[in-house]
């Protein structure tokens, strides 16, 4: 007979950072005798049924987020796909009620998913947000407005950041006036720390929607044909099998798995990837050289390149501007070695709400 507590964890299906970052939850949950039960859908779930092969993973209905050719066309798309959001976001409620009847679930932790709490109170939910503030151009009142009353219907939100200076987050995890009950928890990342020899000169780490994903590989593949030095090349593309091809000086991977990305990234002297949030944490905690370039259209992503950029910690550039001579600027940068992080996650504490 099974006495562990089952826990939904359920992550965004936007990229692949929601889904990362709840590794080391999940990883977390089964030290301290609990049993994860998985959910969410597309590439996070594959992601996560290949890191975690014998745990109950479930799909959940499909946001449909869509992203534009054109970056500034985003918010038009992101517009038009409201009344599928919606209608997903009400089978998703209808859906987290019957899991938590048939598996028995006694807590709930959802990474930005809009409808995964328990909608008569019982069971106590958490929110994982490292947006109290959510930018979105002039639009931004009305987002954080929307996103808060999201939050406020969960009995905890964690946010993966530090309370104090320095954080990662910035305005996004500590805006200076908002009424949400939040814990700082600490960057979340499924990597450690480890001096490594560095056998790679530059690897790239792609993820996030389409088409934006794909035109971002065939400009940096363009622009890194002729450099001199060794390549290894994420394209954060989730299937079935990994496939590696070695194209010249350049080694091409669909996907890595964790261990093998921490390593290859503990391995590599300069890393190029999108700004996303889990993306930096994850470079933070490893210490790493990072050239951002932000996803078009994505005010969060641009605003955390420019922050870093200011602090003299990661240079960036707008995707239509990268050109391989952006990396010299990277001389000029610090990189996140002089970071100081603290105490790590507290996860015995966070973990007595259920």
């Amino acid at each position: 007979m099974n006495f562990k507590k089952r826990i939904l964890v359920a992550p965004l299906n936007w990229g692949l950072g929601h889904a990362t970052r709840c590794v080391p939850i999940i990883n977390a949950l089964l030290d301290h005798e609990f049993e994860p039960i998985i959910a969410s859908d597309g590439n996070a779930l594959k992601l996560l049924q290949k890191e975690f092969p014998s745990l109950t993973c479930l799909e959940l209905p499909s946001y449909h987020i869509q992203y534009s050719k054109h970056g500034f066309l985003l918010k038009w798309e992101l517009l038009k796909s409201v009344p599928k959001l919606l209608k997903a976001i009400s089978e998703e409620k209808k859906q987290v009620q019957h899991i938590i009847k048939t598996y028995d679930i006694k807590g709930i932790i959802s990474d930005n998913r809009f409808g995964i709490y328990d909608a008569t109170g019982q069971i106590p939910s958490v929110y994982i947000t490292h947006q109290l503030r959510v930018f979105s151009g002039f639009t931004t009142w009305i987002t954080t407005q929307l996103h808060q009353h999201i939050i406020k219907k969960h009995h905890a939100c964690w946010v993966p950041d530090f309370e104090n200076t320095p954080n990662l987050s910035g305005q996004l995890g500590h805006p200076k006036t908002h009424n949400i009950s939040s814990k700082y928890i600490g960057a979340l990342s499924r990597f450690s720390y480890k001096k490594t020899k560095t056998i790679c000169d530059i690897l790239v780490v792609l993820s996030g929607p389409e088409p934006q994903r794909g035109l971002l590989e065939n400009k940096l593949l363009f622009e890194l044909q002729d450099y001199k030095g060794s390549v290894i090349f994420v394209q954060g593309v989730m299937e079935q099998t990994q496939k590696i091809i070695q194209q010249n000086h350049i080694t091409l991977y669909n996907f890595m798995q964790g261990s093998e990305l921490e390593k290859t990234i503990q391995q590599s002297d300069i890393i190029i990837s999108r700004s996303g949030y889990t993306t930096i944490m994850d470079l933070a905690i490893l210490r790493k050289k990072a050239f951002f370039i932000p996803t078009p259209g994505q005010s969060e992503q641009l605003y955390l390149a420019k922050r870093l950029d200011k602090l003299g910690i990661a240079p960036y550039c707008k995707q239509a501007d990268f050109n391989i001579t952006k990396l010299n600027n990277l001389e000029y940068y610090s990189g996140f070695s002089n970071m100081d992080f603290g105490q790590a996650t507290d996860f015995k504490t966070l973990f007595s709400l259920f």
